[in-house]
C-alpha cells in the first residue's frame, strides 16, 4: 500500500509569512482617508485581498485556515486600524401604553376563551 505522507502545520513559517500580509493591507489602506476606516465600502476590497493572503500563506505553511495563530494576527491588524470604531448601540424603548396593553390582553383573553371552550364542550361530551 502507498504510505499517505502528512504535512505538519509549520506555525514558525506561517508567523513569519503573515506580517507581509499586514504591511501590504498597511500600504493599501494608506489609500484610504483614516476618518472612513470604519466604513467598510471603502476598503472592502483590501480586506478581501488581506484575508486571501493570510489564508495562502497558513496553507503553504500546510496550516489550517483560521487557526488561532492567524487569527490573533488578523485580531492585532483590527485592533490596529478598527479599534475606534464602534457600532451604535440601539436604545429600545417600550411602545405606547395603548399598544402594550393590547398585545398583553389578547393573548389572554384568546386563552380565557379556548380554556371555556374546551370545559363546556367537555360537559357536553354525551351529545357530540
Amino acid at each position: 500500500g502507498a504510505r499517505q505522507q502528512t504535512n505538519l502545520c509549520n506555525e514558525s513559517l506561517m508567523l513569519e509569512k503573515l506580517p507581509a500580509c499586514g504591511k501590504s493591507f498597511e500600504e493599501m489602506m494608506k489609500k484610504v482617508d483614516s476618518k472612513k476606516w470604519c466604513n467598510l465600502t471603502e476598503f472592502i476590497m483590501y480586506y478581501d485581498n488581506f484575508t486571501q493572503c493570510t489564508e495562502r500563506e497558513a496553507n503553504d505553511a500546510s496550516c489550517f485556515w483560521p487557526n488561532p495563530l492567524a487569527e490573533g494576527f488578523i485580531t492585532g491588524i483590527h485592533k490596529q486600524f478598527f479599534s475606534n470604531c464602534t457600532s451604535e448601540k440601539v436604545h429600545w424603548e417600550d411602545p405606547p401604553d395603548e399598544i402594550l396593553i393590547t398585545l398583553i390582553l389578547i393573548p389572554v383573553m384568546l386563552t380565557c376563551a379556548m380554556i371555556t371552550l374546551v370545559v363546556w364542550c367537555s360537559k357536553r361530551s354525551d351529545i357530540l
